[in-house]
């Protein structure tokens, strides 16, 4: 595999920022590795990080990089600091930023496939949402989202009790302004968009039994369990909100993706 750090300039955003990508390489000779690489347009997941974290941390902390090398397949970990990945009212514009800039600059940099059956997004908690929004948003892009014990009920997480920095998070994200019923809305794109006809995305939900968002994953995984055109796989077991729990699941997501 090879490992990128890439500093860059974005035009949405209007400053420099990073993203860390992994590539695929075909080696023989590595000693403890099997890597592949289809030796041309790669199948790629676009893998979004946590609130507190940045483009570096499923490095850092997990063993993605030994996970995917015998599948084959690009891995793109841009970094969005605290922006739920969303137009921020009170900042910058990082939803135009990852949906419309980021694959497109990813590509110009890599040889990346623009398929839709060669493309997936997943992430873990701040970055679980993201991936759902992403996907449902735009279900044109992916074949496949997965989520991490996600924020997948931002109405939910946003009345909770929680402190002062997460508060001025939300305020600076979304002003202020009522979530519900809006595109922020996981709960609303799903109900906005069953039954429209267009491909959905395949979706890979999962939330240890002892993280404090297993509520919200509750909620998520009963309204898509009754929308019949999307299809969910749901795991659950002993698990916090931490990294000994994604490092384990981010391996389970990937043996779902059951890629050829």
């Amino acid at each position: 595999m090879a490992l990128i750090t890439c500093n860059y300039y974005s035009e949405v955003l209007g400053l420099s920022t990073s993203l860390t990508a992994i590539l695929p390489q075909q080696t023989l000779t590595q000693i403890g590795m099997s890597n592949k690489s289809s030796g041309t347009k790669h199948k790629t997941l676009y893998l979004l990080h946590g609130l507190s974290d940045d483009h570096t941390i499923w490095l850092r902390r997990t063993s993605v990089e030994r996970y995917v090398a015998e599948l084959g397949i690009a891995v793109i970990m841009p970094q969005v600091h605290r922006s739920f990945y969303t137009d921020m009212v009170h900042g910058a514009a990082y939803w135009s930023f990852l949906t419309e800039e980021l694959p497109a600059v990813a590509r110009s940099f890599f040889p990346l496939s623009h398929k839709r059956e060669d493309n997936f997004v997943a992430g873990l908690s701040m970055g679980g949402y993201g991936a759902f929004k992403w996907a449902l948003s735009k279900p044109e892009c992916f074949v496949a989202a997965g989520s991490l014990s996600g924020v997948l009920d931002i109405v939910k997480y946003s009345q909770e009790n929680m402190d002062d920095a997460k508060k001025r998070t939300l305020e600076l994200v979304f002003g202020g302004e009522p979530i519900a019923g809006t595109k922020h809305d996981l709960l609303h794109l799903l109900a906005a968009t069953s039954g429209n006809g267009q491909p959905k995305p395949a979706l890979y939900q999962c939330c240890g039994t002892e993280d404090y968002l297993y509520d919200h994953n509750a909620s998520f995984r009963a309204a898509c369990s009754a929308k019949p055109d999307y299809s969910l796989t749901y795991e659950e077991g002993p698990g916090d909100h931490n990294w000994a729990y994604w490092d384990q699941q981010i391996r389970s997501f990937l043996n779902w993706m059951a890629l050829d």
